[in-house]
């Protein structure tokens, strides 16, 4: 069976939905296939994501860069961060809002209850689409 594919949204994707991609395809890849994007894509993302990805995860995000919503194939589910975004035109059978706050500017800890909260979400969402 193929894996259920899930698009992470944010507006910049350059933080939560970036984390999102990372953890869903790194621990979660056998369920899921995970991609991210942003309506107002920022430049970079974010150094501190990237860094803290690295020392608690081990997963690189160094690589990886914005990327807006028509750039993402077909999807089976849309996650928006918690940003209020809309995304009226990117068609799937279900969406969700995880409300996350970002982390960015807020510090370590902040961002490493985010990328927890991402975790144990991405952990159900795979459990329910085994």
């Amino acid at each position: 069976m193929a894996n259920v594919k899930v698009a992470f949204i944010c507006t910049h994707n350059s933080c939560r939905s970036q984390i999102a991609e990372g953890i869903g395809n790194a621990m979660f890849a056998e369920e899921l296939e995970c991609y991210s994007a942003g309506t107002d894509i920022a430049d970079q993302v974010n150094p501190d994501a990237v860094r803290l990805m690295q020392n608690y995860y081990g997963i690189d995000l160094s690589q990886q860069f914005p990327k807006k919503i028509e750039a993402l194939p077909p999807v089976d589910i849309v996650i928006t961060m918690g940003c209020g975004v809309q995304c009226p035109t990117l068609s799937c059978q279900a969406r969700y809002d995880w409300g996350l706050e970002d982390p960015t500017g807020k510090g370590d800890f902040a961002f490493l209850q985010v990328m927890r909260d991402i975790e144990n979400k991405i952990a159900e969402l795979a459990i329910e689409n085994r």
